[in-house]
């Protein structure tokens, strides 16, 4: 019957207006229907899967019993049971007698374990073991085993039946690795998932489809196979052939099928087949008991071709895959694929898409044609608009790709992918839209590369260009084409191809062989001939790397690279040069250049305490963080730093003695030319070479790297010759390591980390039950969760506390000095966690508890494998993505950062052998497998930022044309690798003339953008170049010349706050070279903003340590009563930093006796700390210039200040369109006096480093909006005096100019002054000093 005939049925019964209801024995469990009396007609019933008649199992004897009695209408019901003689003994014992429920688990124990083991839960019998006892089966089996065919020996022998559930678990496990549904061994009782595991599982397919698809499934079957097999599924056992329904079937198949029926009308899957083709066809079915069945095989259908994809995508068939991606849409969509993709809109009739599949319209067709062709050829003009916009939602996308050859057999490829097509939430929702794409090699028939893409709504109403970069391999000889194919995941007919030909593919050259490591006598340290030097070391002999290559590090003044792998002792070798350095040039610098800040500090740390205290050398930081001041790096003998800064600070090289004195340059993991800083590190040695070639003074290049797969290119490229390369091979590490790799499937990143937990834990269990252990995870939200994890796990062990090796009250003592809520709890289990949210204290307590072994396990963020050396007995690398926020998904870490945190597992002075587990995504195990192992080329990453690298150059003067430009590529590592493997770089092919041309476009392209950013200017010549103030400006602050752009075009000469908050000092000099008042006292008042973490519009009390909102009222009380009697300037509220200086006149105790009720004694101490060094300025100012007027002989006049709406105005006469210099006196009023050095650093707590306090200058018109000046000037320690040079105005007549002076650090500590000033005539005899005046002019620029 159909749902609404039913529904009407139960409501005539349940409302009384019909007495008897004849149903059958499924309504006593859907439908609560009470009547008074029940009476059982019969107790066989018809069992579909035995095909025979049953009787009706007791259960449903119960149920149907319970009917009877209406509980608001009758005090008892009455039951009746018809049947025959023989079984009515067996219900009358039923009834009477209370029966047990069993269980009927061991019927799907194959899927269950399977989901167990794909989850992760479950890895060898004897976890499966445990889990069957949490079972309702087991406690059943013990209670009545010989329902389970236990005997009762077995029994007694075993009551916990550890022996029988072994049994059945093997049994299970044999059978799922007869399917490939798990991989199970025997020996050592291991179980690990397999893809068709894991997909059976996610898919819900059961254990005998899978062995029917292994049986029947291979990569050359049509569609009509495909549905033949789906029909086979176990999921469609129970659906019967009726002898009433195969009439109408036959009538289906006529109809409705367009693929041909295998097994026909008489079988069950033949049925099965025919019901799911009506259901795709949308043919009308008459027979109830079809309808319900075409619904329940539509459901499943869709599920298990979803899980044949699946399974094609894995085994790599491209042509299967397709098919069966189409075909899963095919049931979602209930269209045939040949019929019109635009029948998946419901808005457009039926005729209408009737009209347009016969005229043979296709979508390419249609969107070519406009909206009244498309009306005029379905004689329905007004439809051609919908259609077309129909046509235009259709998602589409076109890609282009472009090849780079990384070696002769691996191939990145570079997918750009543009969407083409109108979003529209009703047919596309609001999220995105999912692709799959995979490379194809058709003639192999193989797919090298999968993946799923979301397409997000955003970048398809932007038509925001998207990338995916991958790797796939090739091989010799180069096939003629691969296809990428795109294809919808939700829509038919929504698909793209693009070819990816290889006809003008140059493999790169062949690399040469590595340094052989050779077998010396370990040097001893005695080698070194000092005694200083040889009592800053700890061990007795070099190791074998360092012996090698002693000789040409300390005794000769080539240019050395060392490629060795991490571990080797490579800082050991860029002291030995630094040594040199001291030892042969005592007056000239060594520069130590490290990526990371990171590096530089654990240098520092290093250093500071045996280079400069033990050898009395002075070694200096120069970072973003620590920029110290010019006497300081003038008297260092090595800088540590890092390549942004020295790019910097030598870009302007001919005025800075201290780069000249420079001898030796020692970069570190110099292998980073290829990421994304790499260009920095390019600049900087070609730099070198550069300014060595023309100060006829040579500085030595010392290169520090992991394994090389191309070191013969960097050498040539730093000017080494066969001596000074050395390049081993990854092997030679002093700790041999033993590396494990681990593919998890998953398309959703979280899910996937969340798997790899078991894993690791294994992992740790395994390799490395007692020994230190890093886990490497990408984020710090991820560090927590897999703490969390690892503590649950350890939960189920019998010492949860196995980890921790100290006693658990210091652990205890040492948790309450954290401040971290999570690390609190990890620790108390022996797990640290690291990254770069902790607060200073709490990382520092971490890492000294996991360098002296009292936690095992540390999980850090990538950054620490290249901060700190915390070297670990296991390294474990918990996926290789991460999340970058520029183009909003995962992305993989450089191999290079891989490399490094496999580099710190193996201890060399406990270790004989490391050990790695490296846990990655499924389709990227064979790349990882492959570079692991080789070494990786080094490319160049250069081009992209070239052009901002010219500009550094341009404006430093040293490249003063385009032959210049060309001449400063040829020094470059690019150059280098543009003629080994051009393909990568996009050149055809490497004649002399070509490179030419292609050199000469680049020069062009790059000169031609920094022309349109304002920063260079192209003389008439088309030869020279000029750099601009904005070049300027970009080279000095070290922005991109895009930014410089940005800030030109949007900078205006009104910018509320909100458009300023991007980079400021350097919108301050834009925005004061146009002369923009109101921009450069916003831009200020933001940097203030931003140094104390407030907003202006705020209490600048707030500014004050642990002064909160709700602590205001205790200023604004403060009145009258508690003042010192000589005090009257000021009475009422406080509500700014200045009235509160002023209100305590540097009294503790005043300031005490107002907070004191609210804060601690150790939070007002810091707050007053803060009020004690605020700075109170006071300002005198003068000006000078010449006076015409014989009465004024003086040359300057000092301004009063004058007070608002006090005393009357004193006009200053000045000269119009002359020049005048405003001196301004600074004179800093201490409070409390302190002796001692003052400290010249602001108090800023919420800064992330040390800043120190400075002031801006502005001086302004305001009526006009005009700025006249501004000037920058440091720390004012006591008295500091300012020059400003200003041009009065043109015409005469009054006017006010403004004096501000803005701190740089502080809110609310600002002041501004007026001047008023009366312009008269222009004298004759000032014209004669304008020449002066003009070189005086520039300083308004400075």
């Amino acid at each position: 019957m159909l749902r609404q005939d039913r529904s009407l049925v139960e409501n005539l019964f349940s409302q009384g207006h019909i007495k008897v209801l004849v149903c059958t024995a499924t309504l006593a469990w859907g439908v609560n229907l009470p009547a008074h009396a029940v009476i059982i007609k019969g107790t066989q019933i018809y069992d579909a899967k035995r095909g025979s008649f049953v009787d009706l199992g007791i259960l449903d004897v119960m149920q149907i019993f319970g009917r009877a009695g209406r509980p608001q209408f009758d005090k008892f019901g009455e039951g009746t049971i018809i049947t025959t003689h023989d079984k009515l003994s067996h219900y009358l014992t039923l009834l009477t007698q209370q029966n047990p429920i069993e269980s009927q688990f061991l019927e799907s124990l194959a899927d269950n374990l399977n989901a167990e083991i794909a989850l992760g839960t479950v890895t060898n019998v004897e976890e499966a073991v445990k889990w069957l006892s949490y079972t309702y089966l087991f406690v059943r089996m013990r209670a009545n085993p010989l329902v389970y065919g236990i005997s009762h020996k077995v029994f007694q022998m075993d009551p916990f039946l550890e022996k029988h559930r072994e049994q059945l678990v093997i049994e299970v496990g044999r059978k799922l690795d007869k399917t490939r549904m798990i991989r199970f061994e025997e020996r050592t009782g291991f179980f690990s998932s397999t893809d068709m595991g894991r997909t059976a599982s996610h898919f819900y397919i059961r254990y005998n489809t899978i062995e029917t698809f292994n049986e029947l499934f291979d990569a050359h079957k049509t569609e009509g196979d495909i549905l033949a097999i789906v029909s086979k599924a176990e999921e469609f056992e129970q659906i019967k052939v009726r002898e009433e329904e195969s009439e109408e079937l036959e009538h289906l198949i006529d109809n409705y099928c367009e693929l041909p029926v295998a097994g026909g009308v008489e079988n069950g899957y033949g049925k099965v087949n025919i019901l799911l083709q009506t259901y795709i066809g949308r043919g009308e079915i008459d027979n109830f008991s079809l309808i319900s069945d075409s619904a329940y095989v539509a459901q499943n259908a869709a599920r298990i071709v979803r899980a044949l994809f699946e399974v094609a995508l894995r085994k790599r068939w491209p042509a299967m895959t397709y098919k069966l991606l189409n075909l899963s849409k095919v049931i979602d969509k209930r269209l045939w694929g040949w019929a019109s993709p635009l029948r998946q809109f419901s808005i457009l009739q039926p005729n209408v898409l009737t009209k347009l599949e016969e005229k043979k319209l296709t979508i390419d067709k249609l969107k070519d044609m406009r909206k009244d062709e498309i009306g005029h050829m379905l004689h329905h003009v007004n439809i051609g608009l919908k259609v077309k916009q129909c046509v235009h939602q259709i998602p589409s996308i076109t890609m282009e790709a472009t090849i780079q050859p990384i070696t002769r057999t691996v191939l990145r490829v570079r997918l750009s992918i543009n969407p083409d097509f109108k979003w529209n939430d009703q047919a596309h929702g609001t999220v995105g839209e999912p692709w799959w794409i995979w490379v194809e090699d058709p003639t192999n028939d193989h797919i090298y590369h999968s993946e799923y893409f979301l397409l997000q709504k955003k970048q398809v109403v932007t038509k925001e260009q998207q990338f995916l970069v991958f790797t796939i391999p090739i091989f010799e000889p180069l096939p003629s084409q691969y296809y990428i194919r795109a294809v919808s995941d939700r829509w038919l007919g929504a698909e793209a191809v693009c070819i990816i030909n290889f006809q003008h593919l140059i493999l790169p050259e062949r690399h040469p062989p590595h340094t052989e490591l050779l077998d010396l006598q370990p040097l001893p340290i005695t080698a070194l001939g000092h005694r200083e030097y040889e009592a800053l070391y700890k061990f007795t002999h070099f190791n074998p790397v360092q012996t090698q290559i002693f000789h040409t590090l300390y005794h000769t003044d080539t240019n050395v690279l060392l490629g060795a792998p991490t571990g080797s002792g490579k800082t050991v070798a860029a002291e030995l040069a630094i040594f040199r350095v001291f030892n042969e040039y005592p007056t000239s610098k060594a520069v130590y250049i490290a990526p990371l800040k990171a590096l530089v500090r654990e240098r520092m740390e290093d250093w500071k305490l045996r280079i400069e205290e033990k050898l009395g050398k002075k070694v200096v930081e120069l970072t973003g963080d620590v920029t110290p001041d010019m006497r300081a790096i003038a008297e260092a003998d090595l800088i540590v730093t890092t390549p942004e800064k020295w790019d910097g600070v030598s870009r302007s090289w001919q005025n800075r003695s201290y780069v000249q004195k420079v001898s030796i340059l020692i970069i570190d993991e110099i292998h980073l030319l290829g990421d994304e800083r790499g260009p920095v590190l390019e600049v900087i040695v070609s730099r070198t070479n550069f300014i060595s070639s023309h100060t006829e003074k040579t500085v030595r290049v010392v290169g520090l790297s992991t394994a090389l797969a191309n070191a013969r290119d960097l050498a040539d490229w730093l000017g080494i010759g066969q001596m000074g390369l050395f390049n081993f091979r990854p092997s030679v590490r002093p700790v041999p390591l033993e590396v494990h790799i681990q593919g998890f499937p998953g398309q959703h990143y979280c899910p996937r980390m969340a798997s790899m937990n078991k894993p690791a834990f294994q992992a740790i269990r395994s390799h490395s039950p007692a020994k230190p252990v890093l886990i490497f995870v990408s984020s710090r939200r991820q560090t927590r969760l897999t703490a969390i994890d690892l503590i649950a796990f350890l939960a189920t062990e019998n010492d949860p506390k196995q980890w921790l090796n100290m006693d658990e009250r210091e652990m205890d003592d040492i948790i309450a000095t954290l401040r971290d809520s999570n690390l609190k709890l990890t620790l108390a289990f022996g797990i640290g966690m690291h990254h770069a949210g902790l607060h200073e204290r709490d990382r520092k307590t971490v890492e000294e508890l996991f360098v002296n072994c009292k936690i095992q396990v540390l999980i850090a963020t990538s950054t620490l494998a290249w901060g700190v050396n915390f070297p670990a007995h296991l390294v474990i690398v918990k996926g290789t993505e991460f999340y970058d926020g520029k183009t909003r998904r995962y992305v993989d870490y450089p191999i290079t950062d891989v490399l490094q945190m496999m580099g710190r597992a193996g201890r060399p002075q406990f270790d004989d052998q490391g050990k790695a587990v490296i846990l990655v995504h499924d389709i990227k195990k064979d790349f990882y497998k492959k570079f692991l192992y080789e070494p990786f080329p080094v490319e160049s990453s250069l081009l992209e930022v070239l052009s901002d690298h010219l500009n550094a150059e341009i404006a430093a003067g040293t490249i003063t044309s385009k032959q210049d430009a060309m001449d400063y590529i040829t020094w470059t590592y690019f150059f280098r690798r543009l003629l080994m493997n051009p393909s990568y770089y996009n050149l055809e092919d490497v004649g002399h003339e070509s490179m030419n041309k292609f050199l000469s476009n680049l020069v062009e392209k790059s000169l031609i953008d920094l022309e349109c950013s304002y920063c260079i200017e192209i003389a008439e010549d088309n030869r020279t170049i000029e750099p601009q103030t904005y070049g300027r400006i970009a080279s000095y602050y070290y922005l991109k010349h895009q930014t410089v752009r940005m800030f030109r075009d949007r900078l205006k000469a009104e910018c509320s706050v909100e458009d300023l908050l991007s980079i400021l000092t350097a919108m301050l000099d834009v925005a004061a070279h146009h002369g923009w008042l109101a921009t450069v006292l916003n831009i200020t008042n933001l940097v203030q903003m931003v140094v104390q973490a407030r907003w202006i519009h705020e209490s600048s009390l707030l500014t004050v340590p642990n002064i909160e909102k709700h602590h205001l009222y205790l200023f604004r009380k403060w009145n009258t009563g508690k003042r010192m009697n000589n005090s009257e300037d000021m009475t009422g509220p406080i509500e700014c930093l200045p009235e509160l200086v002023d209100a305590c006149g540097g009294r503790e105790e005043i300031f005490f006796s107002l907070v004191d009720n609210e804060l601690s004694a150790a939070h007002v101490s810091q707050a007053w700390n803060f009020v004690l060094n605020l700075p109170a300025i006071d300002v005198q100012m003068t000006i000078k210039g010449w006076w015409e007027d014989p009465v004024q002989t003086h040359n300057e006049i000092s301004i009063p200040i004058i007070f608002p709406g006090v005393q009357e105005k004193k006009w200053i006469s000045l000269h119009a369109d002359q020049e005048y210099v405003l001196q301004v006196n600074l004179h800093r009023i201490r409070s409390g006096y302190k002796k001692g050095k003052q400290d010249s650093k602001a108090i800023a707590p919420k800064f992330p480093k040390a800043k120190d306090e400075g002031w801006f200058l502005v001086l302004g018109e305001v009526d006009k909006k005009e700025l006249v000046a501004l000037k920058r000037v440091g720390y004012v320690r006591n008295k500091n005096t300012v020059s400003i040079a200003f041009y009065t105005p043109e015409n005469t007549g009054r006017c006010i100019y403004t004096l501000y002076l803005m701190s740089d650090s502080y809110l609310g500590m600002d002041q501004q002054y007026d001047l008023y000033l009366n312009i008269i005539p222009a004298s004759v005899s000032a014209q004669v000093n304008t020449e002066v005046a003009a070189s005086v002019g520039d300083l308004l620029l400075k």
